[in-house]
């Protein structure tokens, strides 16, 4: 009896070991997407990023980016933060490697409900990020934490702690400052004062890079150049690098 009841249990663990290893794929990239929604990101802003990140992945040329990599797929989780203790994870890690991902993965955004925060801990979601990338399941050489916010680090533990441990890590953190008027207002700041306070304070490690969004319409323009830079990659096709860049 104990010779019969060993089959099953044998075929039953063999198959749990083998979705195991076809799940943890090696990837081109590990990238967290972290998008800012505390209570200085208004309505109409919290919608236009939502919106800018499916618009990006359902764009041909984000998905021709990814297939151009060595494994032709990258592993993306996506949440949404604000204060120290509010961080929504609406995406957790899911291979993109072709159209069909890609827009499963832009359909998960569209039905997850937006909601609103409050403070602003740029250093807790840089935090939670890095806990995603260290429990990824997928290899991979490059590791990205893709940061949006519109003000300053104002809750939570000091940024430069968080951030000198992603970078201690070899993970690049890169940054969509978001410097228009509305946010300038919320956040008390100047024109150029986010991007300069994202450019000296918040990004680092690899090819670390910030891309501005100055208006309402150019935030989803600027979401879109800024994934395809960081699929692209330094070395990669310069085509794609110089759409990246436009």
């Amino acid at each position: 009896m104990r010779a019969l009841l060993a089959v099953p249990l044998f075929i039953l663990f063999s198959a749990s070991a083998a979705q195991a290893d076809s799940q943890a794929q090696p990837v081109d990239l590990n990238l967290v997407i972290a998008v800012d929604i505390s209570d200085s990101i208004d309505p109409d802003e919290l919608q236009l990023q939502r919106e800018g990140y499916i618009a990006a992945f359902e764009d041909s040329e984000i998905v021709q980016a990814i297939r151009g990599g060595k494994y032709g797929r990258i592993a993306v989780s996506y949440f949404e933060w604000s204060d120290a203790t509010d961080q929504k994870l609406i995406v957790d890690w899911e291979i993109i490697s072709d159209g069909a991902s890609a827009h499963a993965f832009s359909t998960q955004l569209k039905l997850a409900p937006v909601q609103r925060g409050h403070f602003t801990s740029i250093s807790s979601a840089i935090s939670y990020a890095l806990a995603l990338l260290q429990r990824s399941p997928h290899q991979s050489d490059r590791k990205v934490i893709d940061i949006s916010g519109d003000g300053r680090n104002n809750d939570g533990a000091p940024l430069q702690t968080a951030r000198a441990a992603a970078l201690s890590l070899n993970v690049t953190i890169n940054g969509l400052p978001i410097d228009n008027e509305r946010s300038q207002q919320a956040s008390n700041l100047e024109p150029g004062q986010i991007a300069k306070y994202y450019r000296e304070e918040v990004i680092g490690g690899p090819d670390a890079f910030v891309v501005v969004a100055k208006s309402y319409i150019d935030i989803e323009h600027a979401i879109g150049r800024k994934l395809l830079r960081e699929i692209a990659g330094k070395g990669r096709d310069e085509t794609l690098r110089r759409a990246a860049l436009r």
